[in-house]
């Protein structure tokens, strides 16, 4: 079977939308600070568990909390906006539980504790992403404007986070986690108030046909191909900073890192949002698979830190293309009256299963052999997950 062509008619570009500018700015800004969020979480949590005495395997622990309680929440959050057909008031609901989560976490020393209460963050943090993903897809559908456009704000504020985050851990401490934390969620509390729902008045979903959508066997195949490309990602935004710090760097320098990876995705996401309707999904998945396995064989190779900054700028032909085009691939496969299930059940695989295991095997491997021996792993395993993509595509093309 080919691959579907989802290239956008002219007139859905210039289709009439009640959307104006300002609900754009809010989605936009609503993007911006989710990700500075996403960025104190990534780079900054563990070096907070640290400093609060944490081992490495309970830092560890903590970190495996967010996609085993993901799997679940993602799905249940994902189902329960399609079945209401509304996404702002879900994010809403889940936004008030973060922010009363880390008001807690914050106040928390004993691990047993710490552990109860970031199980109650995470059921209300890891659907944030599907949720934003949904909304922006749906008003992207609408408005004729592309996906990147909307998601290249994210990037945005994820390395606006990365620079200045960490300037002001080296300058004021690790303590000032917290208002950087709480200030971000209350700001995307008060934004989400803004939201336009792109669901309101929606006719309600006949969930008959879900199963069979959700679990057709091209889904799960393709599922089963982001999890082995996952794995190793989720290894590396979960021991980059732990990495590095064992390779003499500061937050400054990690800080720099992360910044480097999430800014070298703009450009991408930006062409591929005007020209990526000219290439098929799947090879350009394989290419992105095969640019992480060199990305993580130069990780494993390195004994300097500084070399890391410029080995992060490979995060946009592997994550920056990898990402829009599963999201694209996926819009194909699953209509829009379950789109927040489907967006749930990848970020079940993306963010939950692969998570979960990339923190098992790599907190293993680094714990046993170090972080060379991490990064060495997920090579090959990104390696298999390229090679997975391109056997699909060629098996696909010469069954029609």
């Amino acid at each position: 079977m080919s691959e579907p062509d989802i290239t956008p008619s002219p007139a859905a570009k210039h289709r009439p939308t009640g959307a104006t500018a300002g609900s754009d700015a809010v989605l936009k800004s609503f993007t911006f600070l989710f990700f500075m969020t996403m960025s104190i979480i990534v780079s900054v949590f563990p070096i907070y568990f640290d400093y609060k005495g944490y081992s490495k395997l309970q830092i560890g622990m903590l970190y495996s909390i967010g996609p085993t309680v993901g799997i679940a929440a993602n799905l249940f959050w994902g189902v329960l906006s399609d079945r209401l057909q509304t996404i702002k008031k879900v994010m809403i609901t889940v936004l008030a539980g973060q922010l009363i989560a880390l008001l807690i976490m914050f106040q928390v020393d004993t691990f047993t504790v710490m552990f109860i209460v970031m199980t109650a963050y995470y059921f209300f943090q890891t659907p944030m992403n599907g949720l934003i993903d949904s909304q922006t897809l749906l008003v992207a559908s609408k408005t004729g404007k592309s996906y990147a456009s909307y998601r290249i704000w994210g990037s945005l504020g994820f390395s606006f986070a990365s620079l200045f985050f960490g300037m002001a851990l080296s300058g004021l401490g690790i303590q000032s986690v917290t208002f950087l934390t709480l200030g971000t969620v209350i700001i995307s509390f008060g934004l989400a108030f803004l939201l336009k729902d792109s669901r309101a008045g929606a006719r309600k979903a006949d969930f008959s046909g879900v199963r069979s959508i959700l679990f057709s066997k091209q889904l799960l195949w393709f599922f089963l191909l982001i999890l082995l490309l996952a794995i190793p990602a989720k290894a590396n935004d979960g021991f980059l900073a732990l990495y590095m710090i064992g390779l003499g760097a500061n937050e400054t320098i990690i800080g720099y890192s992360w910044m480097i990876s999430a800014l070298s995705e703009i450009p991408v996401m930006f062409l591929l949002s005007k020209y990526g309707h000219r290439f098929k999904e799947l090879p350009l998945l394989g290419f992105a698979g095969l640019i992480y396995g060199i990305r993580f064989l130069l990780m494993a190779s390195v004994q300097n830190p500084y070399w890391i900054i410029a080995i992060q700028a490979m995060h946009c032909l592997s994550f920056g293309i990898f990402f829009i085009t599963a999201i694209r691939y996926i819009t194909q496969l699953v209509p829009d009256e379950f789109r927040a299930s489907g967006q749930a059940m990848f970020n079940v695989v993306w963010g939950g299963m692969a998570g979960l295991a990339g923190g098992a095997i790599g907190g293993q491997l680094f714990d046993l052999w170090g972080g060379d021996t991490v990064y060495l792993f997920a090579s090959i395993t990104a390696f298999i997950a390229s090679a997975g993509f391109f056997l699909t595509h060629i098996s696909r093309k010469f069954s029609v």
